[in-house]
């Protein structure tokens, strides 16, 4: 089956990658092949979710797996990775986040307790919705174990969103059969898109601090704290 499958994934080619990797999982252990895929995905963002939820719905219309099992295991499987993660953040804790931050330049522990503030208020949403977004799907789940979001709720949410995710993309695979890897370029923009934006905000952050640090500092400050740190570093 898993030639047969490769060819039918392909249109008709072979196929390799991640993909390939997916389809030999998922022809070996059925659906829960495909939530084990996902679960590895969820703790290795670089494997991509819009390749493996799309290639289990048109696995799915081949009859070679049943849609409603690959639903239920793929979101079995973002959950027991959400949850690896939430273990992760738990495990750093609050205070290491805190002693880390207290070492960054530009950063600040009042930026910190305002963030803490926002997800007490906020977190719930923040788990549910960070479940749809690429690059956040996966890492919202770290500062949800730091905080020590309720189980309960971490668990309500993360599984809600993780299922509209994943259903929306397994039902596109099963649709667009040949055609299921469509999902996956256009998907990729919308990643590009966040990551850019993200990566936009990052540096706009940065520049608002170091103008507002240079403003704040007197004149000769930056040559003087540079001299003071050569000298200690010199002497040892």
């Amino acid at each position: 089956m898993i030639e047969m499958t490769r060819t039918l994934a392909a249109g008709g080619e072979e196929i390799g990658g991640v993909a390939g990797w997916a389809t030999d999982l998922m022809d070996k252990l059925g659906a829960p092949g495909a939530g084990l895929a996902i679960a590895l995905e969820n703790l290795f963002p670089p494997l991509p979710s819009e390749v493996i939820l799309p290639l289990a719905g048109f696995t799915a219309a081949q009859g070679h797996m049943n849609l409603i099992a690959a639903l239920v295991w793929t979101t079995i499987g973002s959950v027991v990775g959400a949850l690896a993660l939430y273990g992760i953040g738990a495990a750093i804790g609050r205070e290491r986040i805190r002693a880390l931050v207290a070492r960054l330049p530009l950063v600040k522990l009042s930026d910190l307790d305002r963030t803490e503030a926002w997800f007490a208020r906020h977190g719930a949403k923040a788990v549910f919705f960070g479940r749809m977004i690429p690059i956040f799907r996966s890492l919202i789940s770290v500062p949800a174990g730091v905080e020590r979001m309720r189980m309960t709720t971490f668990l309500a949410f993360t599984t809600l969103g993780s299922f509209l995710w994943n259903a929306a993309f397994v039902l596109a695979g099963y649709q667009l059969g040949d055609n299921w890897r469509t999902v996956e370029e256009t998907v990729g923009v919308y990643s590009k898109v966040v990551l850019v934006a993200a990566v936009l905000a990052v540096l706009a952050f940065l520049a608002v601090r170091i103008v507002r640090s240079r403003k704040g500092a007197p004149e000769g400050a930056h040559r003087i704290d540079y001299r003071r740190d050569f000298e200690r570093d010199r002497l040892g």
